[in-house]
This record gives C-alpha cells, sequence and structure tokens, in this order.
C-alpha cells in the first residue's frame, strides 16, 4: 500500500518503523516543524523527521494545512492512505478526503475514552485500571472518527506514562499493521458519544500539587504526568519535583494538610488529604540532581512539621 505517514513524537517512530518492514511504501512523511527545544533552545528534529531523514522518505513540515497549496502538495503524493499517528494537528476535511481509504489514525486509548492530545497521561491521573489502542477512519472530529481495531491492556500499579506509552507505542505499531492488512474486511463501529471523555492538552500548572487530595490521587498524577508537565510543590521557597512515591493511610495522628515528616531518619512522609500520607521515595529540587528520601533528607535542613506548598 502506498502511505503518506503523519506523526511527530517518539511513540509514532515505532508505528512508522513497522510500516516500512511490513513493506508498504511511504510516499512522504510529515512532520511537526522544528522547533527551539532544551535549556539552550536549540533548533530540534522531531524524532520522527530523524527516522525519516534516515530512511530516505521525503519529509514534508508544512507550518499550515488550510491553503490550497498545502492540499495540492498533499494530493500529488497520489497514495492509496494517510496513517496518522500523534501528528500534533487537525486536518482538514479536504485532506482527509484526498486519498481513497482516506485516513487512519492510531489512537492511545479506548476510544471513546480519552479523546485528545494526552490520552495516556490522563487515563493514569485518573485512576484508570486497563487502557489500550484503537485504530479509527479519521473524521472532521477530535477522534471522533468510527472504530476499526481495538485491543486493551491492564496499567501496572506503579506504571507511569513513559513507561505505559513505550508499551502502547508497539502495541499500537501493531493495531495498526493488522488493521491495514485486513482494511477492506473491516466494518467500522461509530462510537458511542455518550461514553466519551477528555483528555486535554498538558499545561504547566496542571502538574502543581495539592496536598488536600488524597494520597492516591497524589501518585497518579505523579506517575501520569511524566515527562512534562511532571508533579512538583515548593520548599523552602524552590520547586521540589516528586518522581516517585506510594500512598498510604494515615497513621491516626494529627497533622497539617501538606506536613511534611520523616521517620527514622530515612522515609519521608507528607501528610495529604482524606486521611492518608504519601511516603516519597525520589524526589528532586529545583537546580539539583533526583535522589532518594534519603539522601533528600541529609542534604536540606529538614525540620518535620515544615508545610509543602502549591505555590512559590
Amino acid at each position: 500500500m502506498k502511505i503518506v505517514f503523519m506523526g511527530t513524537p517518539h511513540a509514532a517512530v515505532t508505528s512508522l518503523e513497522r510500516l516500512t518492514t511490513d513493506g508498504h511504501q511511504i510516499a512522504a512523511v510529515y512532520t511537526q516543524p522544528d522547533r527551539p527545544a532544551g535549556r539552550g533552545n536549540k533548533i530540534a528534529r522531531s524524532r520522527v523527521k530523524e527516522f525519516a531523514e534516515v530512511m530516505g522518505f521525503q519529509v514534508r513540515q508544512p507550518t499550515g494545512l488550510k491553503t490550497d497549496d498545502a492540499l495540492a502538495e498533499f494530493k500529488s503524493l497520489v497514495a492509496d492512505a494517510a496513517v496518522v499517528v500523534a501528528y500534533g494537528r487537525i486536518l482538514p476535511q479536504s485532506f482527509l478526503d484526498a486519498f481513497p481509504l482516506g485516513a487512519v489514525n492510531l489512537h492511545f486509548s479506548l476510544l471513546p475514552k480519552y479523546r485528545g492530545a494526552a490520552p495516556v497521561n490522563w487515563a493514569i491521573v485518573k485512576g484508570e485500571k486497563t487502557t489500550g489502542v484503537t485504530t479509527m477512519r479519521m473524521d472532521a472530529g477530535m477522534d471522533t472518527g468510527p472504530i476499526l481495531l481495538q485491543r486493551s491492556t491492564k496499567i501496572g500499579e506503579n506504571e507511569n506514562s513513559i513507561e505505559l506509552m513505550e508499551r502502547l507505542a508497539l502495541m499500537g505499531s501493531e493495531l495498526l499493521s493488522r488493521t491495514l492488512d485486513e482494511i477492506d474486511s473491516i466494518r467500522p463501529q461509530p462510537q458511542n458519544n455518550m461514553e466519551a471523555s477528555a483528555a486535554p492538552m498538558l499545561s504547566k500548572q496542571d502538574g502543581s500539587i495539592s496536598w488536600m487530595l488524597n494520597a492516591r490521587e497524589i501518585t497518579n498524577r505523579i506517575r501520569g504526568f511524566q515527562p512534562f508537565p511532571t508533579a512538583f510543590t515548593f520548599f523552602q521557597g524552590k520547586k521540589l519535583t516528586i518522581w516517585s512515591a506510594r500512598p498510604d493511610v494515615s497513621d491516626g495522628q494529627t497533622h497539617q494538610i501538606g506536613e511534611i515528616a520523616t521517620t527514622n531518619g530515612n522515609e519521608l512522609i507528607v501528610y495529604c488529604g482524606g486521611d492518608t500520607m504519601l511516603h516519597i521515595d525520589e524526589l528532586q529540587l529545583e537546580g539539583k540532581r533526583r535522589v532518594a528520601a534519603r539522601d533528600f533528607i541529609n542534604g536540606v535542613r529538614l525540620v518535620s512539621g515544615t508545610l509543602l506548598s502549591d505555590q512559590f
């Protein structure tokens, strides 16, 4: 099959690699324009572009898709279908209608749940036990097209969004391969909009920890908001990022919400809402490296009773 592939992050590379291995002809690869990244704001290529250039594929990076020239260039590729995996841009209807088989999308959730830009993150944050991958025929809505195939998986109790995304990227590439192989026999199924939920783009403020939440909810945010925006609080006027933690029930003592304490100089505990407490295993103070709780306790002047804050 002749395909135009559209994707941007690392998770999309797995699918492009699988389609190449399956023997599909890649007419061109569309990806987001190069952008400043990192502390030095150096111009960086997307992971999909890096892979495409190694493979010798044509790479297209339009700044917009709503012009006649952009549509003409797209149609000139004369492909059978567009395959879209986390491209990061909504396709106009004219693009969806450009090729005989339309546009097939791989989405990292069990649609109609978690429509939007960050389905893996929000599934963990919301405490889901199961998630999966979906292939669908794209329409003009936000992840609203008819479902082709789905596959589910359990979310590990301590699995963070980086780890889960790696698994779903591989699972999704396999489902996408099967979808294209069976495209002529699959009967698309409309989504039930009554069961839909949203997975909006993440913002930095999403990561700010409210200690009024219970420890399980906070743990889910620590796991779900990686690598961005991370889950963070403020300690002695500096940002404190929490990378790993465990929820527990309260020890029965009276404490303020957000109060920090230590146990035998080794364990770092924060008291949370709902009569719960959080055991912090790994954390990072602004300007410092990631450390275990014991190293953090030994490295700062920590006084039991100190309160963590959700703002500077």
